[in-house]
């Protein structure tokens, strides 16, 4: 049997913010914070109650000292996971309250990760993320901030925030720009049963689809992601945490691999679903009993990741 503890690992779906050093938040706050605050439990009735627990992480991350900080412990984190690369996820947008520049925050977050990659020796990219509850024009301008070489060291776009309040049609403009400057993306979809947001993402673009569960609706969309090679981006806990799936025996990750779909394991937020990549490999390990699909998911992984990726 695999040891999945030392199983080299890629992670290319997690937070920033979901996944901040609880010691360290409460160093930034001056305070205790009790587990109920940051992390959810399975009382979680959905994502928009899910979404709640990134108040306090948003809060801290606003000062530059922080935000670099943060991101270099976010690598040093990963070691005991044996990840090997990994694709960290963030809103600049959401770290400008106290008058940092969403380029500034890019920068903070891209030197954080360069100390902890010299510490470690992980690998990573960058992926910034729109938000959908921000004007049209905040997310236009994230998109000149990771444009050609102001943007060095973010390798795609994402699209973040509570799919059911904002759906994806609310954002063709911007992907339509985003494909003209030919700056990759990854679109949150399908993470809240709504399978026209996984639809709308392919017809925009998408190279990866966050989530995207609500997509076992449909076998001729399942059909159509196998034939572009679009991966999908699965986060077991989460998931199951924010009722986009309705249990784990109904889990669809084996049937997206049985239609050809490139499918890697992720964790989302590894501290509001207090989940690592080994407890998600072992989960699936022991919901399909097989370990075959472990090394097929990893394979996955590398095929779809927006940087190039040996390990």
């Amino acid at each position: 049997m695999l040891n999945l503890q030392k199983l080299p690992k890629i992670d290319l779906h997690c937070h920033l913010d979901g996944s901040l050093s609880v010691p360290m938040m409460e160093r930034h706050l001056g305070r205790r914070i009790a587990p109920r605050e940051i992390c959810v439990d399975s009382g979680c009735t959905s994502l928009t109650e899910y979404l709640t627990k990134f108040d306090i992480p948003v809060q801290c991350l606003q000062t530059a000292e922080y935000i670099e900080q943060e991101a270099e412990a976010f690598l040093e984190s990963l070691v005991p996971d044996c990840i090997r690369y990994v694709e960290v996820r963030f809103a600049p947008i959401l770290s400008t309250a106290k008058g940092l520049s969403c380029r500034e925050v890019i920068e903070c977050v891209l030197r954080g990760l360069e100390r902890g990659k010299e510490k470690t020796g992980i690998s990573y990219g960058v992926i910034a993320c729109a938000m959908r509850n921000v004007s049209p024009d905040m997310n236009m301008r994230l998109l000149d901030d990771i444009s050609g070489d102001s943007g060095s060291g973010v390798c795609a776009l994402d699209l973040a925030g509570d799919e059911s309040r904002y759906p994806n049609t609310l954002f063709h403009e911007l992907f339509e720009e985003a494909r003209r400057r030919r700056i990759p993306f990854t679109i949150h979809s399908g993470e809240t049963g709504n399978v026209e947001n996984v639809r709308t993402a392919i017809e925009y673009g998408a190279s990866r689809i966050g989530h995207g569960l609500a997509l076992i609706q449909d076998p001729d969309l399942m059909q159509e992601v196998a034939r572009r090679g679009i991966g999908i981006e699965m986060c077991p806990t989460s998931n199951l945490q924010t009722h986009a799936a309705p249990s784990l025996a109904a889990y669809p990750l084996d049937r997206f691999l049985d239609a050809g779909i490139l499918v890697t394991l992720n964790t989302d937020n590894r501290t509001v679903s207090q989940t690592t990549m080994t407890q998600e490999f072992t989960l699936i390990r022991d919901l399909f009993r097989d370990e075959s699909l472990l090394q097929l998911l990893l394979k996955n992984a590398q095929e779809t990741a927006f940087l190039p990726t040996e390990f």
